[in-house]
């Protein structure tokens, strides 16, 4: 019997790679240079993108790309599948459906969380107008109330995989425009982010974030290589809020299991002018 299923894994394990190497080819040749920022040329004759481009683009060598796409028998990381969806401008379907097809599990958080119990969603909501959210010890943003949707810009707008406030607070215009003290923050986020990472070294996810972070963000590696680290605490904090201008809040992690991970983030108003920005907030996004 053992006989038998060993040909039959090695010739699913051809069949998914044929697959993948197809889908890939596929994405490529969907998207226009222009659509990533290269120039057309007048002698381009491959439909989409070449493959040394998207290789360029992922931050992969072409080589392995190539070998990627004529389907040899190569390990591909979490990272690099990752760094490939966003080059081919996946939606979360194809992003899903290209991590099955590599056999592996996408470490980004969904659009939908388990650990996120109808409860906790409950409690989200019963906090409106305070806005609030639930984050682990990463910054993703696992879940958040209508007001918390709003508190930056539009959270809605943004796709799943990258609602982590890292990443946001260090790449997204909107957030960045909304935070009044951006610099302290964004260095005390670095330090809290280096705190957490102790716990988690090595771990697919968090590399997949730093490297993203550090790639995508010189603020970010300036931050990072300060090595500095900051314990959780509660503070105030200020933000330009597009929609009703300024609000001063008091931050407050509440911690969801004895060991510092999952904790709902709430924003409480410091005075009755921002308590009354809240609720007009509120009414703006229910």
């Amino acid at each position: 019997m053992a006989e038998q299923t060993a040909p039959r894994q090695t010739r699913g394990s051809e069949i998914r790679r044929h697959e993948l190497a197809t889908f890939l080819r596929s994405r490529r040749e969907r998207i226009a240079p222009e659509q990533v920022g290269l120039p057309r040329g007048t002698r381009r004759r491959t439909p989409g993108l070449r493959r040394e481009e998207v290789a360029q683009l992922a931050a992969v060598g072409v080589t392995w790309y190539t070998w990627l796409e004529q389907a040899r028998d190569i390990q591909v990381s979490v990272q690099v599948l990752d760094a490939l969806a966003r080059t081919l401008m996946l939606d979360a379907s194809e992003r899903a459906h290209l991590f099955q097809l590599a056999g592996a599990t996408d470490p980004t958080p969904a659009a939908t969380c388990p650990s996120v119990t109808p409860g906790l969603r409950e409690m989200l909501r019963r906090l409106e107008p305070v806005p609030a959210c639930i984050q682990n010890s990463r910054y993703d943003i696992l879940a958040y109330n209508r007001t918390y949707a709003r508190l930056l810009g539009d959270l809605d707008a943004v796709p799943p995989e990258d609602r982590n406030c890292l990443l946001l607070v260090y790449t997204n215009k909107d957030w960045q425009a909304a935070v009044v003290h951006l610099e302290e923050s964004q260095r005390l986020m670095a330090a809290r982010l280096r705190a957490s990472h102790a716990g988690h070294l090595g771990e697919p996810a968090w590399k997949m974030l730093l490297g993203r972070l550090k790639s995508e963000s010189p603020e970010f590696r300036e931050n990072w290589d300060r090595y500095e680290v900051v314990g959780n605490r509660s503070k105030t904090k200020e933000f330009i809020n597009p929609y009703v201008g300024h609000l001063t809040l008091e931050h407050t992690d509440l911690w969801l299991g004895p060991q510092p991970g999952a904790r709902m983030v709430t924003y409480t108003p410091k005075n009755e002018e921002t308590r009354e920005r809240l609720e007009r907030l509120y009414e703006m996004a229910r």
